[in-house]
């Protein structure tokens, strides 16, 4: 039997030209305590709009400066949650309006905040997700899809 214990060494830490995740994003400036602290003020902020009927206004909350990077899983999960609230929460007849009220910079979050969702469908329905995200496309165009899958900042 061969020796494969070579196989074990990560010979491409010794690559010069090297290119890692975080060269291919600006970094987010916070420190990972205040983007956490920023998440959980924007999940009760998401929270008081939803009972009071605003939906947009809830969506805009949390799709801007959504966190993103290294160190920030429990903000990210936060985000996730509230986004997931205002998807179950919003009738079907009134997305196409959300979304073409959004900002082309706020569609490309949500569009990946969807495939984020997408991922866990155990934390709702994928005809939910999947609703949103035929309204979505419907509005933004097949480009938001091709830069929501180049962008390297991932929610």
């Amino acid at each position: 039997m061969a020796d494969s214990s070579f196989r074990r060494l990560d010979v491409d830490q010794y690559d010069e030209d090297r290119v890692l995740p975080s060269d291919l994003y600006i970094p987010d400036s916070r420190p990972p305590a205040t983007v956490l602290s920023d998440t959980q003020g924007k999940a009760t902020a998401v929270r008081g709009l939803l009972q009071r009927g605003d939906v947009r206004g809830a969506l805009g909350e949390v799709l801007v400066d959504a966190p993103y990077g290294e160190g920030v899983d429990d903000a990210k999960a936060i985000a996730l949650q509230s986004i997931l609230s205002i998807l179950n929460s919003t009738k079907s007849t009134d997305i196409p309006a959300i979304v073409s009220d959004l900002n082309p910079q706020e569609q490309v979050t949500l569009m990946k905040y969807l495939y984020k969702a997408m991922e866990n469908l155990g934390e709702t329905s994928g005809n939910v997700v999947l609703g949103w995200h035929e309204k979505l496309v419907e509005s933004a165009g097949t480009g938001c899809i091709v830069r929501v899958m180049t962008d390297r900042k991932r929610v």
